[in-house]
């Protein structure tokens, strides 16, 4: 569903500064799959996902989504970014939020307020619609911005580290909603996360970035079983190999465990 070949980006091509900031990435997700991002801190993560969403262009390489190269923000994509109170509008209801990226598209008023509701309803924010986002918790609020993107009906979510500025409890439910949400719609995800125990939890597959410039280390394969749950899952022996696995290649990507999953 979504290739990207050769990715690369240099900050500031041509000039004395110039740095590049992600070197050579190649990867795919399939259709339904969800993928997670990890990297040392600095790795290029979020410059990736702004490459894979059209919103930076690569210096060179190719992102295609459904065999179609990627050069603006396609219609078939979202993106939940990881600041709430940045990506929603203060001034609007938690309705009106949801409801904006939706106005390009003219649905009647009906079918509107029913799919606004409808998604509002998915992540458990029934009947807050008429109030403003500062009057939400920061979870709450994430919710809010992740029910806009589901709004949109896309086929492909992408997230980025949709849950770093919420307390562990909020982003553990965060978490389980966003299994429940991909299971409901048939929707493909990929998150960027800096949470080695999230990608795992979460993941088909990870994609292990290595240190800027930044290419592929290693796409690991998760192969958990389903249905996932917060206690049950992260006590199985393979969830605890697995998370060593992904962090002993993260801090020493030159020199992985021998034994791979």
């Amino acid at each position: 569903m979504l290739y990207v070949e050769n990715l690369r980006k240099i900050y500031g091509e041509g000039t004395r500064t110039a740095f590049e900031a992600v070197g050579d990435v190649t990867f795919e997700v399939t259709e339904r799959e969800l993928v997670t991002i990890v990297g040392p801190s600095g790795a290029g993560k979020t410059t990736v996902l702004k490459c894979l969403a059209g919103l930076l262009p690569p210096t060179s390489g190719t992102v295609v989504l459904d065999g179609e190269p990627v050069e603006e923000p396609p219609e078939k994509m979202a993106l939940v970014f990881q600041d709430y109170s940045r990506s929603l509008y203060p001034w609007m209801t938690v309705e009106q939020n949801v409801e904006f990226p939706l106005r390009h598209r003219r649905p009647g008023t009906r079918e509107l307020a029913t799919l606004v509701d409808e998604t509002l309803t998915s992540v458990g924010l029934d009947g807050v619609g008429k109030k403003y986002p500062w009057q939400l918790s920061g979870g709450m609020q994430q919710r809010v911005a992740i029910a806009r993107a589901l709004a949109y009906q896309p086929e492909i979510l992408l997230m980025d580290e949709p849950f770093a500025s919420v307390d562990a409890q909020t982003r553990a439910d965060l978490e389980d909603l966003v299994l429940e949400l991909r299971t409901r719609y048939g929707i493909t995800v990929v998150l960027v996360t800096h949470d080695i125990d999230e990608a795992v939890y979460l993941s088909d597959r990870v994609v292990i970035l290595s240190p800027s410039p930044t290419t592929v280390a290693e796409i690991v394969d998760v192969g958990l079983p389903d249905p996932r749950d917060q206690v049950a899952t992260k006590e199985l022996p393979e969830f605890a190999h697995l998370r060593g696995y992904v962090w002993r290649s993260i801090k020493r990507p030159e020199a992985p465990s021998p034994t791979s999953p």
